[in-house]
């Protein structure tokens, strides 16, 4: 867990699952950065069965990362990050 005076960054990570059996492992690992998520947006694309979500995230920078590479590490799902110039 970070420090109070630990430096922060905002982030956005886009996520499109493929494999519907990876919604559970992701779901697991979202609740686990609760305390960091701002917001979550999911959109389920029925058409092309998939899902998009997308995640408002204010965090230390390896936070950010962990999180990214564990959603990325997931069978089907695709995530990718982009950072705000502000720093808190």
């Amino acid at each position: 867990m970070p420090s109070p005076a630990e430096e922060t960054r905002i982030a956005v990570i886009g996520i499109v699952v493929e494999n519907p059996d990876s919604v559970e492992a992701l779901n697991d690992i979202l609740h686990e950065y609760r305390t960091f998520i701002i917001g979550r947006m999911g959109i389920p694309y029925r058409q092309k069965q998939l899902s998009i979500i997308s995640i408002a995230i204010d965090a230390p920078q390896p936070v950010i990362s962990a999180l990214s590479g564990k959603i990325g590490k997931l069978p089907g799902v695709s995530s990718k990050t982009a950072y705000s110039g502000v720093k808190s």
